[in-house]
Protein backbone atom coordinates (compact mmCIF):
# COMPACT_ATOMS: atom_id res chain seq x y z
CA UNK A 1 0.00 0.00 0.00
CA UNK A 2 1.06 3.58 -0.45
CA UNK A 3 1.75 6.19 1.69
CA UNK A 4 -0.87 9.26 1.42
CA UNK A 5 -0.25 10.91 4.58
CA UNK A 6 1.86 10.87 7.71
CA UNK A 7 0.66 12.76 10.79
CA UNK A 8 3.20 15.31 12.47
CA UNK A 9 2.22 12.82 15.79
CA UNK A 10 3.13 9.88 14.24
CA UNK A 11 6.34 8.43 15.33
CA UNK A 12 6.78 7.85 11.45
CA UNK A 13 6.98 11.59 10.63
CA UNK A 14 10.21 12.48 8.96
CA UNK A 15 11.33 9.18 8.34
CA UNK A 16 8.68 7.95 6.00
CA UNK A 17 7.02 10.05 3.42
CA UNK A 18 4.08 10.07 1.18
CA UNK A 19 4.66 8.05 -1.96
CA UNK A 20 6.70 5.19 0.45
CA UNK A 21 5.15 1.95 -0.24
CA UNK A 22 4.50 -0.52 2.83
CA UNK A 23 5.23 -3.65 2.32
CA UNK A 24 5.15 -5.68 5.97
CA UNK A 25 3.64 -6.00 8.50
CA UNK A 26 6.04 -8.19 11.15
CA UNK A 27 6.78 -9.98 7.54
CA UNK A 28 2.85 -10.33 6.44
CA UNK A 29 2.15 -8.53 3.57
CA UNK A 30 -0.97 -5.99 3.79
CA UNK A 31 -3.78 -6.04 1.27
CA UNK A 32 -5.59 -2.76 2.68
CA UNK A 33 -6.57 -0.77 5.87
CA UNK A 34 -8.24 -2.67 6.77
CA UNK A 35 -5.39 -5.75 7.14
CA UNK A 36 -3.28 -2.70 8.55
CA UNK A 37 -5.36 -2.04 11.30
CA UNK A 38 -5.73 -5.65 12.02
CA UNK A 39 -2.24 -6.76 11.82
CA UNK A 40 -1.12 -3.86 13.97
CA UNK A 41 -2.57 -5.05 17.15
CA UNK A 42 0.18 -7.08 18.01
CA UNK A 43 2.20 -5.26 21.03
CA UNK A 44 5.60 -5.79 18.90
CA UNK A 45 5.15 -4.64 15.27
CA UNK A 46 7.89 -4.46 12.55
CA UNK A 47 6.98 -2.14 9.59
CA UNK A 48 9.33 -2.14 6.37
CA UNK A 49 8.92 -0.07 3.91
CA UNK A 50 10.09 0.92 0.47
CA UNK A 51 10.81 4.39 -0.42
CA UNK A 52 10.62 6.38 -4.25
CA UNK A 53 13.84 4.72 -4.94
CA UNK A 54 13.31 0.94 -3.71
CA UNK A 55 15.15 1.57 -1.15
CA UNK A 56 14.14 -0.40 2.12
CA UNK A 57 13.64 0.78 6.11
CA UNK A 58 12.48 -0.94 8.94
CA UNK A 59 10.72 0.54 11.97
CA UNK A 60 10.08 -1.80 14.98
CA UNK A 61 7.43 -0.47 18.05
CA UNK A 62 6.23 -1.31 21.43
CA UNK A 63 2.27 -0.91 20.76
CA UNK A 64 -0.61 -0.15 23.06
CA UNK A 65 -3.98 -1.32 21.50
CA UNK A 66 -4.62 2.39 21.80
CA UNK A 67 -1.80 3.72 19.76
CA UNK A 68 -2.48 5.64 16.47
CA UNK A 69 0.55 5.30 13.73
CA UNK A 70 -0.94 8.48 11.69
CA UNK A 71 -0.90 7.10 8.66
CA UNK A 72 -3.41 7.46 5.76
CA UNK A 73 -3.03 5.25 2.38
CA UNK A 74 -4.05 5.75 -0.81
CA UNK A 75 -6.97 4.10 -1.49
CA UNK A 76 -7.03 0.96 -2.91
CA UNK A 77 -8.74 -0.58 -5.62
CA UNK A 78 -12.26 -1.40 -5.63
CA UNK A 79 -13.69 -5.00 -6.29
CA UNK A 80 -15.55 -5.28 -9.42
CA UNK A 81 -19.11 -7.24 -9.48
CA UNK A 82 -18.50 -10.77 -11.83
CA UNK A 83 -22.42 -10.68 -12.55
CA UNK A 84 -24.84 -9.17 -15.01
CA UNK A 85 -27.74 -8.83 -12.88
CA UNK A 86 -31.11 -8.60 -15.07
CA UNK A 87 -31.87 -5.86 -12.80
CA UNK A 88 -28.48 -4.20 -12.38
CA UNK A 89 -28.57 -0.44 -11.98
CA UNK A 90 -25.23 0.35 -13.53
CA UNK A 91 -26.48 -1.18 -17.05
CA UNK A 92 -29.13 0.94 -17.02
CA UNK A 93 -26.76 4.40 -17.05
CA UNK A 94 -26.47 6.74 -20.14
CA UNK A 95 -23.48 7.92 -21.18
CA UNK A 96 -21.41 11.13 -19.89
CA UNK A 97 -22.06 10.26 -16.25
CA UNK A 98 -20.43 10.39 -13.18
CA UNK A 99 -17.41 8.00 -13.38
CA UNK A 100 -18.46 6.72 -10.01
CA UNK A 101 -22.04 5.64 -11.53
CA UNK A 102 -20.42 2.80 -13.61
CA UNK A 103 -18.34 0.71 -11.00
CA UNK A 104 -19.86 -2.80 -10.21
CA UNK A 105 -18.25 -2.68 -6.90
CA UNK A 106 -18.76 -5.90 -5.29
CA UNK A 107 -16.42 -5.53 -2.35
CA UNK A 108 -16.76 -7.14 1.09
CA UNK A 109 -14.39 -4.85 2.47
CA UNK A 110 -17.30 -2.20 1.53
CA UNK A 111 -19.52 -3.85 3.20
CA UNK A 112 -18.08 -3.88 6.70
CA UNK A 113 -17.02 -0.44 6.13
CA UNK A 114 -20.01 1.15 4.46
CA UNK A 115 -22.47 -1.10 4.62
CA UNK A 116 -22.73 -2.08 0.73
CA UNK A 117 -24.63 -5.29 -0.32
CA UNK A 118 -22.44 -8.12 -2.00
CA UNK A 119 -23.07 -10.78 -3.98
CA UNK A 120 -20.69 -12.84 -2.51
CA UNK A 121 -19.57 -13.05 -6.22
CA UNK A 122 -16.10 -13.14 -6.26
CA UNK A 123 -15.58 -13.91 -2.56
CA UNK A 124 -12.82 -16.89 -2.60
CA UNK A 125 -12.31 -19.02 0.36
CA UNK A 126 -9.35 -17.40 1.39
CA UNK A 127 -11.49 -14.32 1.99
CA UNK A 128 -14.25 -16.44 3.89
CA UNK A 129 -11.54 -17.35 5.70
CA UNK A 130 -9.98 -13.67 6.36
CA UNK A 131 -13.22 -12.25 7.04
CA UNK A 132 -13.72 -14.55 10.04
CA UNK A 133 -10.21 -14.11 11.06
CA UNK A 134 -10.36 -10.60 11.50
CA UNK A 135 -14.22 -10.61 12.36
CA UNK A 136 -15.37 -8.44 9.50
CA UNK A 137 -19.06 -8.16 11.36
CA UNK A 138 -21.52 -7.67 10.73
CA UNK A 139 -21.56 -8.04 6.02
CA UNK A 140 -24.38 -6.78 4.07
CA UNK A 141 -25.42 -9.89 1.43
CA UNK A 142 -28.01 -9.28 -1.45
CA UNK A 143 -29.46 -12.57 -1.59
CA UNK A 144 -32.49 -12.20 -4.11
CA UNK A 145 -33.30 -15.46 -4.07
CA UNK A 146 -31.97 -19.33 -2.04
CA UNK A 147 -32.50 -21.22 -5.24
CA UNK A 148 -29.33 -21.88 -6.53
CA UNK A 149 -30.54 -22.20 -10.12
CA UNK A 150 -32.76 -19.49 -9.81
CA UNK A 151 -30.29 -17.18 -8.64
CA UNK A 152 -27.90 -18.03 -11.19
CA UNK A 153 -30.39 -16.81 -14.08
CA UNK A 154 -31.05 -13.37 -12.06
CA UNK A 155 -27.02 -12.84 -11.79
CA UNK A 156 -26.47 -14.52 -15.12
CA UNK A 157 -23.74 -16.16 -13.57
CA UNK A 158 -23.25 -20.00 -13.72
CA UNK A 159 -20.21 -20.18 -11.47
CA UNK A 160 -22.00 -18.90 -8.35
CA UNK A 161 -21.31 -20.62 -5.46
CA UNK A 162 -24.57 -22.52 -3.37
CA UNK A 163 -25.30 -19.11 -1.14
CA UNK A 164 -26.95 -20.49 1.55
CA UNK A 165 -23.55 -23.27 3.05
CA UNK A 166 -21.19 -20.07 2.92
CA UNK A 167 -23.88 -17.56 4.63
CA UNK A 168 -24.14 -20.67 7.09
CA UNK A 169 -20.02 -20.82 7.32
CA UNK A 170 -19.88 -17.09 7.86
CA UNK A 171 -22.84 -17.09 10.89
CA UNK A 172 -21.21 -20.38 12.81
CA UNK A 173 -17.72 -18.12 12.80
CA UNK A 174 -19.77 -15.45 14.76
CA UNK A 175 -19.82 -13.23 11.58
CA UNK A 176 -23.28 -11.31 11.43
CA UNK A 177 -25.08 -11.28 8.46
CA UNK A 178 -27.66 -8.31 6.91
CA UNK A 179 -29.40 -9.60 3.82
CA UNK A 180 -31.34 -8.10 1.25
CA UNK A 181 -34.25 -9.28 -2.16
CA UNK A 182 -34.32 -7.38 -4.70
CA UNK A 183 -37.68 -8.30 -6.16
CA UNK A 184 -38.84 -8.61 -9.54
CA UNK A 185 -42.44 -8.84 -10.34
CA UNK A 186 -43.02 -12.92 -11.51
CA UNK A 187 -39.60 -13.64 -11.47
CA UNK A 188 -38.03 -14.19 -7.43
CA UNK A 189 -41.76 -13.47 -5.77
CA UNK A 190 -44.30 -15.48 -4.90
CA UNK A 191 -43.25 -18.72 -3.63
CA UNK A 192 -39.86 -17.99 -4.25
CA UNK A 193 -40.04 -15.20 -2.23
CA UNK A 194 -41.61 -17.72 0.40
CA UNK A 195 -38.87 -19.92 0.45
CA UNK A 196 -36.51 -17.07 0.71
CA UNK A 197 -37.95 -15.77 3.77
CA UNK A 198 -38.35 -18.61 5.40
CA UNK A 199 -34.91 -20.48 4.43
CA UNK A 200 -32.83 -17.20 5.84
CA UNK A 201 -34.58 -17.07 9.16
CA UNK A 202 -34.19 -20.46 9.69
CA UNK A 203 -30.57 -19.04 10.03
CA UNK A 204 -31.72 -16.41 12.53
CA UNK A 205 -30.27 -14.50 14.43
CA UNK A 206 -27.27 -15.29 12.75
CA UNK A 207 -29.00 -13.49 10.09
CA UNK A 208 -29.89 -10.69 11.56
CA UNK A 209 -32.23 -8.95 9.02
CA UNK A 210 -34.07 -9.40 5.66
CA UNK A 211 -35.17 -6.37 3.43
CA UNK A 212 -36.99 -6.91 0.54
CA UNK A 213 -36.89 -4.06 -2.16
CA UNK A 214 -38.40 -3.03 -5.38
CA UNK A 215 -36.69 -3.40 -8.68
CA UNK A 216 -35.38 0.11 -9.82
CA UNK A 217 -35.69 0.76 -13.89
CA UNK A 218 -34.59 3.37 -15.50
CA UNK A 219 -35.77 4.14 -19.42
CA UNK A 220 -32.32 3.22 -20.35
CA UNK A 221 -33.06 -0.47 -20.93
CA UNK A 222 -32.23 -1.39 -24.52
CA UNK A 223 -31.11 -4.93 -24.73
CA UNK A 224 -31.55 -6.00 -21.31
CA UNK A 225 -33.80 -8.08 -19.81
CA UNK A 226 -37.71 -7.66 -19.95
CA UNK A 227 -38.32 -6.44 -16.42
CA UNK A 228 -41.47 -4.28 -15.14
CA UNK A 229 -41.67 -2.37 -11.97
CA UNK A 230 -45.08 -3.23 -9.11
CA UNK A 231 -48.63 -2.26 -9.52
CA UNK A 232 -50.29 -0.88 -6.78
CA UNK A 233 -51.68 -4.21 -6.16
CA UNK A 234 -49.08 -6.61 -6.35
CA UNK A 235 -46.89 -4.11 -3.88
CA UNK A 236 -50.09 -4.34 -1.71
CA UNK A 237 -49.85 -7.82 -2.02
CA UNK A 238 -45.70 -8.23 -0.87
CA UNK A 239 -46.62 -5.83 1.97
CA UNK A 240 -49.59 -8.28 3.18
CA UNK A 241 -46.84 -11.33 2.63
CA UNK A 242 -44.12 -9.75 4.63
CA UNK A 243 -46.25 -8.39 7.23
CA UNK A 244 -47.42 -12.07 7.93
CA UNK A 245 -44.38 -13.41 8.22
CA UNK A 246 -43.28 -10.16 10.94
CA UNK A 247 -46.06 -11.45 12.93
CA UNK A 248 -44.97 -15.38 12.97
CA UNK A 249 -41.36 -14.20 13.46
CA UNK A 250 -41.98 -11.76 16.32
CA UNK A 251 -42.91 -14.80 17.97
CA UNK A 252 -40.73 -16.83 17.28
CA UNK A 253 -37.85 -14.97 16.80
CA UNK A 254 -38.18 -12.08 18.97
CA UNK A 255 -38.00 -10.15 15.99
CA UNK A 256 -39.68 -9.53 12.87
CA UNK A 257 -37.18 -10.30 11.17
CA UNK A 258 -38.18 -9.28 7.26
CA UNK A 259 -39.44 -5.81 6.10
CA UNK A 260 -40.54 -3.99 2.85
CA UNK A 261 -38.49 -1.15 2.00
CA UNK A 262 -40.77 1.88 1.90
CA UNK A 263 -41.10 2.45 -1.50
CA UNK A 264 -43.75 -0.32 -1.47
CA UNK A 265 -45.60 1.81 0.68
CA UNK A 266 -45.91 4.73 -1.25
CA UNK A 267 -46.59 2.39 -3.97
CA UNK A 268 -49.65 1.03 -2.30
CA UNK A 269 -50.46 4.19 -1.23
CA UNK A 270 -49.99 2.62 2.36
CA UNK A 271 -49.86 3.78 6.07
CA UNK A 272 -46.25 3.37 7.13
CA UNK A 273 -46.28 1.36 10.23
CA UNK A 274 -44.95 2.92 13.57
CA UNK A 275 -41.41 3.52 14.39
CA UNK A 276 -41.47 0.31 16.83
CA UNK A 277 -42.55 -1.80 14.26
CA UNK A 278 -38.92 -0.92 12.61
CA UNK A 279 -37.24 -2.48 16.00
CA UNK A 280 -33.56 -1.19 15.73
CA UNK A 281 -33.83 -0.14 12.58
CA UNK A 282 -31.19 -2.67 10.74
CA UNK A 283 -31.67 -2.15 6.97
CA UNK A 284 -32.32 2.03 7.54
CA UNK A 285 -29.61 2.41 4.72
CA UNK A 286 -31.51 0.44 2.36
CA UNK A 287 -34.32 2.34 2.90
CA UNK A 288 -36.41 0.45 5.18
CA UNK A 289 -37.84 3.01 8.02
CA UNK A 290 -36.71 6.24 6.57
CA UNK A 291 -39.62 7.41 5.90
CA UNK A 292 -41.60 6.60 9.32
CA UNK A 293 -37.99 8.40 10.94
CA UNK A 294 -38.26 11.27 8.98
CA UNK A 295 -42.27 11.65 9.98
CA UNK A 296 -41.59 11.01 14.07
CA UNK A 297 -38.61 13.21 14.17
CA UNK A 298 -40.11 15.99 12.73
CA UNK A 299 -43.48 15.00 15.20
CA UNK A 300 -40.95 15.50 18.15
CA UNK A 301 -40.31 18.39 17.51
CA UNK A 302 -42.91 20.45 15.98
CA UNK A 303 -43.74 21.82 19.01
CA UNK A 304 -40.74 24.01 19.63
CA UNK A 305 -41.07 25.81 15.99
CA UNK A 306 -44.03 28.17 16.58
CA UNK A 307 -41.32 31.57 16.39
CA UNK A 308 -40.33 30.50 13.19
CA UNK A 309 -40.60 33.83 10.37
CA UNK A 310 -44.02 33.02 8.35
CA UNK A 311 -43.39 35.91 5.89
CA UNK A 312 -40.64 34.02 4.04
CA UNK A 313 -41.55 32.03 1.40
CA UNK A 314 -40.11 28.24 0.80
CA UNK A 315 -39.87 25.70 -2.37
CA UNK A 316 -39.64 22.12 -1.26
CA UNK A 317 -38.57 19.96 -4.27
CA UNK A 318 -39.09 16.05 -3.84
CA UNK A 319 -39.37 13.04 -5.83
CA UNK A 320 -42.74 11.05 -6.65
CA UNK A 321 -41.77 8.77 -4.33
CA UNK A 322 -41.84 10.82 -0.78
CA UNK A 323 -44.67 13.21 -2.26
CA UNK A 324 -47.49 11.38 -0.89
CA UNK A 325 -45.97 11.43 2.67
CA UNK A 326 -45.40 14.79 2.54
CA UNK A 327 -48.61 15.64 1.65
CA UNK A 328 -50.71 13.30 3.89
CA UNK A 329 -48.25 13.83 7.24
CA UNK A 330 -45.63 17.49 7.09
CA UNK A 331 -47.54 19.55 4.97
CA UNK A 332 -51.02 19.79 7.16
CA UNK A 333 -48.48 20.76 9.70
CA UNK A 334 -46.56 23.00 7.74
CA UNK A 335 -49.42 25.25 6.03
CA UNK A 336 -51.82 24.89 9.55
CA UNK A 337 -50.70 25.29 13.06
CA UNK A 338 -46.86 26.81 12.07
CA UNK A 339 -48.16 28.96 9.21
CA UNK A 340 -45.41 28.80 7.02
CA UNK A 341 -45.74 29.70 3.58
CA UNK A 342 -44.51 26.40 1.85
CA UNK A 343 -45.00 25.01 -1.51
CA UNK A 344 -44.24 20.95 -2.22
CA UNK A 345 -43.46 20.30 -5.46
CA UNK A 346 -42.90 16.63 -7.03
CA UNK A 347 -40.21 16.49 -9.62
CA UNK A 348 -40.45 13.75 -12.77
CA UNK A 349 -37.28 12.14 -13.42
CA UNK A 350 -36.92 12.91 -17.29
CA UNK A 351 -33.29 11.52 -16.99
CA UNK A 352 -33.88 7.89 -15.83
CA UNK A 353 -37.28 7.77 -17.05
CA UNK A 354 -40.57 8.49 -14.84
CA UNK A 355 -40.36 5.03 -13.19
CA UNK A 356 -37.35 6.39 -10.91
CA UNK A 357 -39.00 8.14 -8.45
CA UNK A 358 -36.67 8.25 -5.45
CA UNK A 359 -35.60 11.64 -4.72
CA UNK A 360 -32.03 10.47 -5.06
CA UNK A 361 -31.68 9.64 -8.17
CA UNK A 362 -32.76 13.28 -9.19
CA UNK A 363 -30.49 15.04 -11.38
CA UNK A 364 -29.89 19.01 -11.06
CA UNK A 365 -31.10 19.82 -14.63
CA UNK A 366 -34.43 17.94 -13.73
CA UNK A 367 -34.22 19.82 -10.47
CA UNK A 368 -33.77 23.33 -12.19
CA UNK A 369 -36.15 22.80 -14.52
CA UNK A 370 -39.29 21.80 -12.06
CA UNK A 371 -38.40 25.01 -9.58
CA UNK A 372 -38.34 27.21 -12.80
CA UNK A 373 -41.53 26.11 -13.66
CA UNK A 374 -43.23 27.46 -10.42
CA UNK A 375 -45.07 30.73 -11.21
CA UNK A 376 -45.83 30.80 -7.26
CA UNK A 377 -42.59 33.12 -5.98
CA UNK A 378 -40.48 31.82 -3.22
CA UNK A 379 -37.28 33.29 -1.26
CA UNK A 380 -35.38 29.83 -1.02
CA UNK A 381 -35.72 26.56 -2.42
CA UNK A 382 -34.92 23.59 -0.23
CA UNK A 383 -33.62 20.44 -1.96
CA UNK A 384 -33.47 16.87 -1.15
CA UNK A 385 -30.70 15.47 1.26
CA UNK A 386 -29.73 12.86 -0.51
CA UNK A 387 -29.34 14.32 -4.19
CA UNK A 388 -25.51 15.68 -3.67
CA UNK A 389 -22.52 13.80 -3.12
CA UNK A 390 -19.69 14.89 -0.78
CA UNK A 391 -18.32 17.15 -3.33
CA UNK A 392 -21.71 19.17 -3.34
CA UNK A 393 -22.00 17.69 -7.06
CA UNK A 394 -25.50 16.55 -8.30
CA UNK A 395 -25.53 12.98 -10.54
CA UNK A 396 -25.43 14.97 -13.45
CA UNK A 397 -22.13 16.81 -12.48
CA UNK A 398 -23.75 20.64 -11.83
CA UNK A 399 -22.64 21.96 -8.75
CA UNK A 400 -24.83 23.50 -5.97
CA UNK A 401 -23.43 27.05 -6.62
CA UNK A 402 -24.09 26.36 -10.65
CA UNK A 403 -27.55 25.33 -9.57
CA UNK A 404 -27.95 28.10 -7.11
CA UNK A 405 -26.68 30.81 -9.63
CA UNK A 406 -28.53 29.70 -12.68
CA UNK A 407 -31.97 29.47 -10.25
CA UNK A 408 -31.48 33.45 -9.20
CA UNK A 409 -32.61 32.67 -5.54
CA UNK A 410 -31.33 30.89 -2.16
CA UNK A 411 -30.68 26.96 -2.22
CA UNK A 412 -30.98 25.16 1.00
CA UNK A 413 -30.21 21.07 1.34
CA UNK A 414 -32.49 19.85 3.64
CA UNK A 415 -31.52 17.35 6.12
CA UNK A 416 -33.27 13.73 7.56
CA UNK A 417 -34.09 16.39 10.47
CA UNK A 418 -37.34 18.57 9.21
CA UNK A 419 -37.44 20.63 12.03
CA UNK A 420 -33.65 21.79 12.07
CA UNK A 421 -34.24 22.59 8.03
CA UNK A 422 -37.28 24.66 8.72
CA UNK A 423 -35.28 26.61 11.46
CA UNK A 424 -32.52 27.06 8.67
CA UNK A 425 -34.93 28.15 5.53
CA UNK A 426 -37.56 29.96 7.97
CA UNK A 427 -35.00 32.42 9.77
Amino acid sequence: MVVAVVEPQSPLFGHVRPGYTLVSVNGDKIEDPIDFRFKTTDEAVELRFADLKGEFSVFRFELNHSDDLGITFEETPVRICKCDCIFCFVRQQPKGMRRALYVKDEDYRLSFTHGNFVTMSNMSDADLERIVAQRLSPLYISVHTTDDTLRRCMLRNERLEPILPRIQYLIENNITVHTQVVLCPGINDGASLDQTIEQLAEKAPGVASLATVPVGLTRYREKLPDLRTYTHDEAAQIIDRVEQYQERYLLELGSRFVWPADEFYVLAEREFPSITAYEDMPQFENGVGMVREFITRFNRRRGRLTSLNSQRRALFLTGYSAYPFWERHLLPTLLGPLDLKVTLHNVTNHFWGETVTVSGLLTGQDMLRAARSQKADYDAVVLPPNCLNRDGLFLDNLSLEQFSRMLGREVVVGGYDLAETLCEVFV
